[in-house]
C-alpha cells in the first residue's frame, strides 16, 4: 500500500481512488442525476461561503469533541450511508465501520450495503447505525429492523427521498450492477486494477446481502436484481414514522429533508432527528444544495430536534460552515467512498485525519477553541452574501 500521507485533500483520494477503482463502481460514487447541477451545486455553493478571521485569541486546548443524537463523538462527523460501498474495495462496509469506530465517529450501513447488519456486526465492536429503505415487502422490512435491533444499532436513519429512483446516466451508460457482469470490456479494465480484482476474489461479499439468503423471491442474482427494482414504496408517508418507530424502540432520524414545511412534518410524526440531504445530487436534479437550504429549516425545527446535514462536504472547513448555519452534525460519504478506494480501511482513516485537521485549524483561524461554540458569528456577513441567503 502506497504511503498515504502524501494525499492532503479529499480530492487528492479521489484521484487516486478513480486510479485503483474499476469505472462503474467510481462513477457510482462520483456522480448524481440527470445534469449533475445539484451535484456541482452542493459543493460550489460551499466555496461561496466566508469565514471570519480572527486573531490574537488563545488558541490553547482546542476541543473537536461534540455529542451527535446523545452520541460522544470526537468530532461532528459521521459516515452516511453509501449502497454497494463494498465495490469500492473488498469488503468495504467492514472497513469503512473500523476506521469509524478506531477514530470515534458514529458509521452508518445502508440498506443496499454489500456486507450484511451480521457481517459488519461480526467484524466491528462498537454498535453502528443502520439506514433504512422502506420498500413494498413489509414482512422483510419488519425483518430488517428487527436485524438492527438484534446488532444492537442505537439509531436507525429512514431514508424518505428514494421513492422513486432519479435517472442516473453514469449508472446506466456503465451497465452497473453488483457483483458486476464479466465481460471481455470488464476484464480488460480490471487487468488494469490489480489490487481491486484480488481483493474481490478473496471475499464472498460481492452482492446485497441485506437482501440475499433474507427474501425466498431473490434466489439468485437476477431475481434479487428483478426483486430490488419492484420493492421502492411509492406510497411511503409521514405515518410509516411511527410503526417504524415502533418496532425499532430507538431514535429514528429522517434523510432527505430539503424543506422546512417537510421538516416541520417529520418532527410532527415523531423524528427524533433530520438529515437535511438531497441524496448526494442524485435524486432530483435542480434542488437546491443542502447548505442553501440548511439556515430556513433550522430556523423551522432547530429548536424541536436535531438538525444534520450530508451532501457536498469534502473538507473540514465544509463542515465548520455547516456548524455555522446550524447543523448539530453531518455526515460524509463520498469522502469515505474516496478514501476506501484509495486505500482501504487506511484510506478512510486518512480521508477522516484530513477532515479532522482542516477543522482543528481552521477553527484555530477563526478565533475559536471549541468546536461546540461555532455559530453565525464566524461567517463573514455581507450583501452579496445576505443576497444569497446565507
Amino acid at each position: 500500500m502506497a504511503n498515504l500521507d502524501k494525499y492532503l485533500t479529499i480530492e487528492d483520494l479521489m484521484k487516486a481512488a478513480k486510479r485503483r477503482v474499476p469505472k462503474m463502481f467510481f462513477d457510482y460514487a462520483d456522480s448524481g442525476s440527470w445534469s449533475e447541477s445539484t451535484y456541482r451545486d452542493n459543493t460550489t455553493d460551499f466555496e461561496k461561503i466566508k469565514l471570519r478571521q480572527r486573531v490574537a485569541v488563545n488558541l490553547e486546548n482546542r476541543n473537536l469533541a461534540t455529542t451527535m443524537m446523545g452520541q460522544p463523538v470526537s468530532m461532528p462527523v459521521a459516515i452516511a450511508p453509501v449502497g454497494s460501498t463494498g465495490m469500492q474495495s473488498a469488503d468495504g462496509e467492514i472497513k469503512a465501520a473500523r476506521a469509524a469506530e478506531k477514530f470515534g465517529i458514529p458509521f452508518t450501513l445502508s440498506t443496499m450495503a454489500i456486507c450484511s447488519i451480521e457481517d459488519v456486526a461480526e467484524n466491528t465492536t462498537k454498535p453502528f447505525w443502520f439506514q433504512l429503505y422502506v420498500m413494498r415487502d413489509k414482512p422483510f422490512i419488519e425483518r430488517l429492523i428487527d436485524r438492527a435491533k438484534a446488532a444492537k444499532c442505537p439509531v436507525l436513519v429512514l431514508t424518505m427521498d428514494l421513492q422513486i429512483l432519479g435517472q442516473r446516466h453514469k449508472d446506466i451508460r456503465n451497465g452497473l450492477k453488483a457483483p458486476p457482469p464479466i465481460t471481455p470490456k470488464f476484464l480488460f479494465e480490471i487487468a488494469t486494477k490489480p489490487a481491486w480484482a484480488l481483493g474481490m476474489l478473496g471475499t464472498k461479499r460481492r452482492t446485497f446481502r441485506n437482501i440475499a439468503g433474507h427474501v425466498t423471491e431473490a434466489v439468485d442474482l437476477a431475481s434479487l436484481s428483478q426483486w430490488t427494482a419492484t420493492q421502492f414504496d411509492l406510497t411511503l408517508n409521514w405515518k410509516d414514522i411511527a410503526w417504524i418507530k415502533k418496532r425499532f424502540g430507538g431514535p429514528v432520524i429522517v434523510k432527505g429533508i430539503l424543506d422546512a414545511e417537510d421538516a416541520r412534518l417529520a418532527v410532527e410524526n415523531g423524528a427524533d432527528g433530520i438529515i437535511v440531504s438531497n441524496h448526494g445530487g442524485r435524486q432530483l436534479d435542480s434542488a437546491p444544495s443542502t447548505i442553501r437550504v440548511l439556515p430556513e429549516i433550522v430556523d423551522a425545527v432547530g429548536n424541536r430536534t436535531e438538525v444534520l446535514m450530508d451532501s457536498g462536504i469534502r473538507s473540514g472547513q465544509d463542515v465548520l460552515k455547516a456548524l455555522a448555519l446550524g447543523a448539530k452534525g453531518t455526515f460524509v460519504g463520498r469522502a469515505m467512498a474516496f478514501g476506501l478506494g484509495a486505500g482501504g480501511e487506511a484510506g478512510v482513516t486518512r480521508a477522516l485525519q484530513i477532515i479532522n485537521k482542516e477543522m482543528d485549524v481552521t477553527m484555530a483561524l477563526m478565533g475559536e477553541r471549541d468546536v461546540k461554540n461555532i455559530g453565525l458569528h464566524n461567517i463573514y456577513s455581507n450583501d452579496l452574501q445576505k443576497r444569497q441567503g446565507y
